[in-house]
């Protein structure tokens, strides 16, 4: 399923991204993402990256035209609680609602019912209560090695 947004007011970008659901990704696009949004992932390791989106039961990915430019990945059961454990735009086309879309399109296929939760990097930490998202204080953590 597509969904088409206008983009922002930058002469050298499209007026028009694409959105797909469940698209399969090529690793090395994901990693151009990664890379380009400066959020840190395991990008050195294409394996692993591979396997996170592998294990992800819902994706949305942003185009322009062939180009990859936006990800989100959840983890979700569609019933109760879903995890958006990335959310990630190319630099070039960050600041054009983008990553709102995602967001938007993400809890549009979970539903009402289904809680959206987050982790944030120290840099986004702005940026997710003007999308709507409430701070939590109620979260614990055991830490990846």
């Amino acid at each position: 399923m597509d969904s088409p947004a206008t983009g922002g007011k930058r002469q050298s970008l499209p007026q028009k991204i694409t959105y797909k659901i469940n698209q399969p990704l090529k690793t090395r696009d994901i990693i151009d993402v990664f890379d380009s949004s400066g959020m840190i992932r395991p990008t050195k390791d294409p394996k692993r990256i591979e396997k996170m989106f592998a294990n992800s039961n819902l994706t949305i990915s942003a185009w322009d035209e062939e180009k990859l430019v936006g990800i989100s990945r959840s983890v979700t059961d569609f019933s109760f609680c879903c995890y958006l454990s990335d959310l990630a735009v190319h630099r070039e086309y960050q600041k054009l609602g983008i990553g709102k879309e995602l967001i938007r399109i993400t809890k549009e296929k979970i539903g009402e019912s289904v809680m959206l939760l987050l982790l944030s990097t120290p840099a986004a930490m702005d940026y997710y209560p003007k999308v709507g998202f409430e701070k939590v204080e109620n979260g614990f953590i055991i830490k990846r090695k």
